[in-house]
Order: C-alpha cells, then sequence, then structure tokens
C-alpha cells in the first residue's frame, strides 16, 4: 500500500512560522504528515505567509489539483481579516470553490476554525472585537462549508491552548513548537477516527528548548515587526475607525446591532452560494 499523498494549503499557520527547524519552519502540516501512516507521507506544502483566499484559489489549489492527492488542508482566512478590504462573501465564495474543487476529485478535506487574532495579541477591547467579529465571521463560513462538503474539521478556536502562552511564539500571533505539535495532535486524532491515519500519534514534546527572553525580543524587534507590520499597514486606520465605532455603539448601548449586522452578512454569503450536493450521510 502507497503512502498517502498529502497536499497542505493556507497561509503562515501552515507553513509552519513559529516552528523553526535548521533554517526554515516545519509545523504542524509536516509533524501530521510523519504520521498517517507506517511510513511517512508523500508531502507537499503549498502555505505561503500572508496567504488571503484568493492566494489559495487562484495559485496555490491548481498546484494541489495537478499533485492528485488523497488529502488536502485547507486552513486560512486570518488574513483576510487583517485586511480593510475584507468581504465575508468573497471569502466564502473561494473557500466554497477551494473545498469543492478538493472534495471533487476524492481527497479528504481538513479544515480548521481558528482564534481571532485580536484576543491572542492581547488587543484592548475596542481593537479587539471587530477583528473577533470578523473572524468569527469567517468561522462560521468555515463551519457551515466543512459540513456541506464532509471535511474533518478542527475547532482550533477553542481549548485552553489557546490562552496558554507556552504553546506561543514570541510574536503571539502564531504557535511555537509546543502550539503546532497540539495542532498535529488533534488533527491526527480526527483523522484516526475516520480511518485516515494510521500510524503513530505525534509526539507532543518539543524537541527543541524554548527560545530564551533575548532571542524572543530579538526576533519581536526584526523580523516579528516587519511581519506585523506588512500584514496591518492598509488596516489600520480602518481599524482606528472600526474602533470608534465600537466605542459609540458600547455607549449607547447599542453594540448588539453590530453582531446582528454581521450575522446578517454571513448569513447572505452562504445563501448567494450555489446549492450543493448533500453527502450521502446526510441526504
Amino acid at each position: 500500500m502507497r503512502s498517502p499523498r498529502f497536499v497542505a494549503l493556507g497561509d503562515s499557520l501552515t507553513e509552519g512560522v513559529g516552528d523553526r527547524v535548521g533554517g526554515g519552519w516545519r509545523g504542524w502540516a509536516a509533524l501530521l504528515a510523519e504520521s498517517l501512516g507506517p511510513e511517512p507521507a508523500w508531502f507537499t506544502n503549498l502555505a505561503v505567509s500572508g496567504a488571503q483566499t484568493r492566494d489559495v484559489l487562484e495559485g496555490q489549489l491548481p498546484a494541489a489539483l495537478a499533485l492528485r492527492p488523497d488529502l488536502v488542508s485547507v486552513v486560512v482566512g486570518v488574513n483576510d481579516t487583517l485586511r480593510r478590504t475584507f468581504d465575508i462573501r468573497a471569502v466564502a465564495a473561494r473557500l466554497d470553490q477551494v473545498y469543492a474543487a478538493c472534495t471533487g476529485q476524492g481527497a479528504v478535506l481538513l479544515t480548521a476554525c481558528l482564534p481571532d487574532p485580536g484576543a491572542v495579541l492581547g488587543l484592548p477591547g475596542a481593537l479587539a472585537r471587530p477583528l473577533a467579529r470578523r473572524q468569527r465571521a469567517v468561522n462560521t463560513v468555515v463551519h457551515a462549508l466543512s459540513d456541506r462538503y464532509g471535511a474533518v474539521h478542527l475547532h482550533a478556536c477553542e481549548g485552553d491552548w489557546i490562552t496558554d502562552r507556552a504553546m506561543w511564539s514570541a510574536d503571539r500571533l502564531h504557535p511555537g513548537e509546543p502550539g503546532h505539535r497540539q495542532l498535529a495532535l488533534r488533527f491526527h486524532a480526527l483523522l484516526a477516527a475516520r480511518g485516515v491515519a494510521t500510524g503513530p500519534a505525534p509526539s507532543p514534546e518539543p524537541e527543541s528548548p524554548a527560545p530564551t527572553p533575548t532571542a524572543s525580543l530579538w526576533w519581536l524587534a526584526t523580523a516579528g515587526t516587519g511581519w506585523v507590520a506588512r500584514r496591518c499597514t492598509d488596516l489600520l486606520p480602518q481599524l482606528l475607525s472600526l474602533a470608534a465605532d465600537e466605542m459609540r455603539h458600547r455607549a449607547r448601548g447599542t453594540s448588539i446591532r453590530l453582531d446582528l449586522r454581521a450575522g446578517a452578512a454571513v448569513s447572505a454569503a452562504l445563501a448567494a452560494l450555489s446549492p450543493g450536493e448533500q453527502r450521502p450521510d446526510t441526504a
């Protein structure tokens, strides 16, 4: 029996940022690939730091389909929420196309919903709440489409690991090696329950010592600061405006209107998608 073909799509989380091995990144997907069977899977990581749903649809997906994978992971969306151009209807339409194309080839689809970046970064409430609302919108879409396409779905936006500082790298936005190992373990458990993963589970124990405070500060002062600046420059003016709007609504006691507006946008985004075929187990 040949080793499964596993292709990973997404952004810096799947690229492995935060889990440095040698001169590059490893990450949860590579750790998972080693545990899918008695022998490591045939693994290709197409994820790129900074990728949005458009990048996955237009760039990564065609390359993935050409590889005829047995398993495809699609974990993306946080970078969409960090842009002033955020549009949940466009995000939903792109994810729908990506999921449909992967499952249409017969691949097992692996997805995840993610914690909102504002909470992970510890931003003040007025700044964090608009980002949280956006991430909840993306997660709701991912939940709905994962069910629609029968994906193996990980609720990565839940659990103690989110608030455990030891799980995160110096930038507080990417998992460190322990966090990537937790993701790999949780994905493996879901795949094992489906009979997809037959190898031993990844070890939860880090192979490398935790970065020293000095090393972490140096990373933040150099690469880390640049990373955040590249992702958020175009969002900052809009985020300040959203924060001001947030404070006005809280002062008036009308914050529920913002939540209702976001919920209506998600419902409209899902309703706009063309009807998909029902899965055999739900028909």
